[in-house]
């Protein structure tokens, strides 16, 4: 899956789908896409990413509490 950064809006790869989907993870592993070399993986916070349409990540996503009030 790809998301991107809210900072400058760069495209990270996801390489974990059930770290992204884990609310108590606060990060997940990602590459970088930028250049024409393949990056090294590296953390992403969660809460600094967005879809690529400029939505956000979902709540049940990034808050293991999203349904207490």
């Amino acid at each position: 899956m790809f998301l991107r950064t809210r900072a400058d809006g760069s495209i990270v790869e996801v390489l974990s789908l059930p770290q992204l989907f884990d609310p108590f993870a606060a990060s997940v592993q990602g590459r970088l896409h930028a250049g024409e070399e393949l990056q090294e993986p590296e953390a992403f916070v969660k809460a600094e990413l967005i879809f690529p349409s400029g939505e956000l990540l979902p709540q049940c996503w990034l808050d293991p509490h999203y349904q207490q009030p």
